[in-house]
């Protein structure tokens, strides 16, 4: 396997500048959880090593129950998720994998149920910086596990 480049060291004032944006959804409208259970799920869909690692660590940390991280995957036939738990699993589903029409109406409808326009829009932007996460470390093959203790998340004693 091909050695890749440290995408953080090449370009260490783009990785602080979007470390800061990423920090800042912490203070968004979307509860922990749903930022948690969304965050691994498109880890999931984008076979994100790294960003799955990371993220089931932060749910576990956090409090998140075993069984509803291993039912993410299969979150449509789980009966462990709330509805809107389930609204922002589509959003980050239909985001991660754009159609090529865009947003289904039906999928944005249902959304819309669950979340107001101010949630709807940081949840969004939440599904944005997984999204780009995925992409740069699976670009790079960022080494699952290779950033706990500067995370913090040796504290999940998932090792």
């Amino acid at each position: 396997m091909t050695q890749r480049i440290n995408y953080i060291q090449q370009s260490p004032q783009l990785f602080k500048k979007f470390l800061e944006f990423s920090n800042l959804l912490e203070d968004s409208a979307i509860e922990e959880s749903v930022r948690d259970l969304v965050s691994i799920r498109a880890s999931q869909i984008n076979g994100c090593g790294f960003c799955l690692d990371m993220h089931v660590k932060e749910a576990r940390i956090h409090g998140e129950r075993e069984l509803r991280i291993h039912d993410l995957a299969t979150w449509r036939e789980s009966t462990l998720f709330a509805p809107r738990e389930r609204a922002a699993l589509a959003w980050a589903e239909v985001l991660t994998k754009l159609p090529e029409h865009g947003v289904p109406d039906d999928i944005y409808e249902r959304v819309r149920t669950q979340f107001s326009e101010k949630e709807l829009s940081d949840l969004t932007f939440e599904v944005m910086a997984i999204n780009a996460w995925n992409r740069a470390n699976v670009a790079f093959r960022t080494v699952p596990g290779s950033s706990d203790k500067a995370f913090g998340l040796d504290k999940a004693n998932l090792a």
